[in-house]
């Protein structure tokens, strides 16, 4: 794999020269309230958490955990403005520390609290982290803390968001044009519109509390009720910015943090900027898993170019736009499908069997990996629901088609891969209805806040690298440990012994090294044959 730029100099070149966010899109503070009130709110949530605690028992049938896990609730304010007000539940899950040191089963681990932990998203569930404890990478951390995962506000059972009826949140088979036509933008508009449209009627006035500022409110009045002084904490992708914000509210409540594939804190990044970024990375990223194939033309038969590997990519999606694939496959779902294997290594080897099997006439592989599983229709809606009212909510937007079109047209000609796609995912926010707050200037001074881990690595797209030297620069005392010429994202707990060492000894010991580290990357993946069957990717996550 190549090592250095994390996109293209074009696209760098380019992403320099692309819009600030403009003043038609400036949040509304209008109706904020005061800081002083909303700190307020939080200390009378969390001093009542404290005083219930989370009555923890067998969890609910439906989310088919192991008898170890446990499941209770947490109670916080829809409006922290209002502690005394509306409440909703959040759904926390826990399994207990071992206390078994899984090098000897003799030696007691003391017990060091409870480690908290965020997938990310806006809109993933961290209700099924416990489960990690029963990895070897992850026992040792298991046996010295509680495991527990939760879900945010708006996700699953979290008072669950929705923003259009989940029958009709699969659309397929669809087209994914990379230079796409006026009538098609136009055709995008109009469904952006009234997704919004959907979102506000749906929810009404609570929409606008769905947001990172209230997640990282969320997250003290969990730390209150499972009885912790101070917040040991673990966020990946989206986590690590609700958790940056948390570090910045609550300096003195923080024990331990990792940020894992660090998001850019800057406020000018949120969001629209930061997309404009992901964009340009997966370019680089998807050039990386083409070379991957290429140097396995032997297996795939794809070609032995990158060249000759995205020739074979663009054959098989102009075969599914003239007859998709099982009847549901299309050059959107083909797309989506390759998309992941820009976030994730491991699926390198699948998508290449998949779409070398397509090409010489059997369809299996692709519709198993592509389709969409109409039975987590709901899942996956409330999925996105969450994360376009977290987004939009979170800052400014343009609210002119024209300023999107003009910058993602420039992008796409250097980097056509994720670009469109990436516009249609966010484009509501251009015509949202609920106001828009102004992000907050995530920094910490010396002494305020405890050393904290960032780990990330060089070539992550979906959380560029420039996130987490910005997220460094950001958090006084924090150390940054990079998985050099890597591009998956997320990295704790991963294959890395060298990443896990650093981990672990933080959260094991407290213990860091420098101000930064680096650690050589993972083993690139063989070319073996895919499981027959995949689960369908989840909507997008930043």
């Amino acid at each position: 794999m190549r090592a250095a730029a994390r996109y293209s100099a074009a696209g760098a070149l380019l992403l320099s020269t692309l819009t600030a966010t403009p003043a038609e899109g400036a949040p509304d503070t209008s109706r904020a309230p005061a800081a002083s009130v909303l700190a307020s709110g939080v200390a009378v949530a969390a001093g009542r958490a404290a005083e219930e605690g989370i009555a923890f028992g067998a969890c609910a049938e439906a989310e088919e955990l192991p008898g170890a896990m446990q499941c209770g609730t947490v109670s916080v304010p829809l409006d922290y403005a209002d502690p005394d007000g509306r409440q909703i539940r959040l759904t926390v899950s826990r399994a207990a520390a071992t206390q078994r040191d899984p090098h000897n089963s003799k030696r007691r681990v003391p017990r060091q609290g409870a480690l908290v932990f965020n997938p990310g998203g806006p809109g993933a569930s961290g209700l099924y982290f416990p489960l990690i404890g029963v990895l070897p990478q992850w026992k040792r951390l298991g046996a010295a803390y509680d495991l527990v995962g939760y879900e945010p506000r708006g996700v699953g059972r979290s008072a669950p968001l929705s923003c259009q009826d989940p029958k009709e949140f699969f659309k397929g088979p669809a087209p994914a044009p990379v230079h796409p036509t006026a009538a098609y933008k136009q055709e995008r508009v109009a469904r952006a519109e009234a997704y919004a449209e959907g979102c506000a009627k749906r929810a009404g006035e609570a929409l606008r509390h769905y947001t990172s500022l209230n997640n990282a409110r969320d997250l003290d009045v969990v730390r209150a009720a499972l009885g912790e002084d101070r917040l040991t904490f673990m966020g990946a992708s989206y986590g690590t910015y609700f958790g940056a914000l948390y570090a910045t509210l609550f300096p003195s409540h923080v024990r331990r943090m990792v940020f894992d594939a660090a998001v850019n804190p800057d406020p000018a990044q949120i969001w629209y900027r930061n997309n404009l970024d992901q964009s340009a990375a997966f370019e680089s990223r998807w050039e990386d898993f083409r070379e991957w194939v290429a140097r396995h033309d032997g297996t795939y038969g794809l070609g032995a170019t990158a060249e000759a590997v995205q020739a074979a990519y663009d054959r098989a999606a102009e075969r599914l736009a003239a007859e998709p694939a099982g009847g549901e496959v299309g050059p959107a779902q083909l797309q989506g499908t390759f998309l992941q294997a820009g976030y994730y290594d491991d699926y390198w080897p699948s998508r290449a069997e998949a779409l070398s099997a397509y090409l010489k006439g059997d369809p299996e592989l692709l519709v198993g990996l592509a389709a969409p599983v109409r039975e987590a229709a709901a899942e996956a809606e409330n999925a996105n629901a969450v994360y376009t009212a977290v987004e939009c909510n979170d800052g400014p937007w343009p609210t002119d088609f024209r300023v999107w079109d003009r910058d993602n047209t420039r992008l796409a000609r250097v980097a056509p891969f994720e670009t469109w796609d990436n516009v249609w995912a966010n484009l509501p926010c251009a015509y949202w209805k609920a106001p828009r707050q102004r992000p907050l200037d995530v920094r910490t001074g010396p002494g305020e806040l405890p050393p904290t881990l960032i780990l990330s690595a060089e070539r992550d797209a979906a959380a560029p690298y420039d996130g987490a030297l910005e997220l460094h620069r950001r958090l006084s005392g924090s150390v940054l440990v990079t998985e050099r010429d890597a591009g998956t994202h997320g990295i704790a707990g991963g294959p890395n012994a060298c990443v896990n060492g650093h981990l672990e000894t933080y959260l094991l010991e407290g213990r860091l090294p420098g101000r930064r580290a680096a650690c050589a990357p993972r083993p690139e993946p063989e070319p073996t044959a895919p499981r027959a069957k995949e689960r369908a990717a989840p909507p997008r996550a930043s």
